[in-house]
């Protein structure tokens, strides 16, 4: 499905800005509340009553990203997604369509699949007694009905339970409240901003995931910002600086949006700010260090025009973009229209509420998935996928999960991931503290971690 009409003017995107601080109404339903923008209470990282409310008012309620379309291309493919101990099964239809049925069979309780595969025949058979269920969650057959009530074993009673489930830019989304607004509706305006990236052209290159000693919203918030580029990631900036320099010559802009999506993109912070990096080097180490949002194709098509250039300068920037759009026209592959509206993202990032990223670059995007882990607060499930968009031609295998592998794996995590994942779990231990309140946020930098929780505020505050 389309979310949001490609025609929408920009004017009407960048007017969904935040609605700001919450008023005493919902401050007093929620323990640790953000009681200003400038701060996070630090027991929202690790407070049991806090994790627990989370489980009861956001996660029933909110859409999330529940699996790449790719990993499910034929009738019959399942992946199963599984939220702070709710387990459901995300399985193509028949007529091409995706449904989302809990993971339970209404017998006894066994699970019905586990990860991901495919239901031979298009049946779904629980293991144990052998029920039977269209891939659609319609009951076939019970063993033994005849030894039960008929008023326990209706049809409308042992027929596998649904989720509501819809797709956008080549993903699958869930939200287990029925009476929830429309996905549209929820992923609005950031979904609008990445149909400008063309982000439903892509397919998965690589996918892994980590499992980090770390809360959920602290792991994620390190990519609300480009700001610990320069700390955290010494080798990426590029720009020409004096060591001791204390301006952050990265011209970025960030945005609260409504809903609590946010944005950062290429655009002057403030007066005087936008240095210029070196654009072929930064190319570059992107790939070497992360083979996500820059990959060796690109790096091939820069190279190709640089001949001794300046590749920071402004001209080479230039024809190195023009290369490559000839390049996309030549091999086939879908891109969409060279202008601000999409070049302005690359580089930056778009968080989807509450727990999906996306940095598109190019016609490819790196993206991350945080969740909770073992119904434990300090933990967290880190997802990375490596997208990119593949010549029209080309038939896109079924994606699958390369594996689960220990944060300091060299041998399946480049240099920058490493480097990320180096300040979570440090983060996790210094946030319980007894000198640490709150955490710290800056005005001009970190406005999207105070809008994401402020909407979290507004989510657990709701009587449903």
């Amino acid at each position: 499905m389309t979310v949001v009409d490609p025609d929408v003017e920009a004017a009407e995107i960048e007017a969904a800005i935040a609605i700001g601080p919450n008023g005493d109404e919902v401050n007093a339903k929620v323990p640790f509340h953000m009681d200003s923008p400038l701060r996070v209470p630090a027991e929202r990282y690790y407070s049991r009553e806090f994790f627990e409310l989370e489980k009861e008012k956001l996660w029933p309620h909110v859409w999330q990203m529940a699996a790449r379309e790719e990993e499910i291309p034929d009738p019959g493919d399942f992946v199963e997604y599984e939220i702070v101990g709710q387990s459901l099964l995300i399985i193509r239809q028949e007529d091409g369509s995706v449904k989302a049925l809990y993971n339970a069979c209404r017998h006894r309780a066994t699970e019905l699949g586990r990860d991901c595969g495919r239901f031979p025949g298009n049946q779904i058979v629980c293991p144990f007694h052998g029920w039977r269920w269209k891939i659609d969650g319609e009951i076939t057959h019970v063993f033994g009905r005849e030894g039960f009530d008929p008023e326990t074993i209706k049809k409308e009673d042992i027929s596998l339970k649904e989720a509501k489930c819809e797709t956008w830019g080549g993903h699958v989304w869930i939200n287990m409240d029925h009476d929830a607004p429309s996905l549209q509706e929820a992923l609005f305006p950031a979904a609008s901003l990445l149909d400008r990236a063309a982000v439903g052209n892509m397919r998965v290159k690589w996918w892994k995931e980590a499992i980090i000693n770390c809360n959920w919203k602290l792991a994620q918030e390190a990519f609300f910002e480009g700001w610990h580029v320069k700390q955290t990631h010494p080798q990426l900036y590029t720009y020409k600086d004096s060591p001791g320099n204390e301006t952050n010559l990265q011209g970025t802009v960030y945005t609260p949006f409504m809903n609590g999506h946010g944005r950062f993109w290429a655009g002057d912070a403030k007066e005087g700010y936008g240095g210029k990096p070196d654009f072929l080097e930064a190319a570059k180490l992107n790939w070497s260090g992360q083979d996500a949002m820059t990959l060796e194709r690109d790096v091939h098509v820069f190279e190709g025009v640089a001949n001794g250039m300046d590749t920071s300068s402004p001209e080479y920037v230039g024809r190195a973009m023009k290369a490559l759009f000839d390049y996309w026209d030549g091999a086939g592959i879908p891109h969409p229209p060279m202008g601000p509206e999409f070049m302005k993202l690359w580089g930056g990032d778009i968080h989807l509420f509450p727990n999906y990223l996306m940095l598109p670059m190019y016609v490819n995007s790196l993206a991350y998935r945080v969740r909770p882990h073992n119904d434990d607060p300090d933990w967290c499930r880190f997802e990375v996928w490596s997208l990119t968009t593949y010549p029209e031609s080309y038939e896109t295998p079924r994606a699958e999960k390369l594996g689960r592998f220990d944060k300091d794996d060299a041998d399946h995590w480049g240099l920058i991931p490493r480097q990320d994942f180096a300040n979570l779990e440090r983060m996790q231990r210094g946030i319980k503290s007894q000198s640490l309140p709150h955490t710290t946020l800056a005005e001009l930098w970190e406005v999207t971690i105070a809008n994401m929780h402020q909407e979290l505020d507004r989510r657990l505050a709701t009587d449903y």
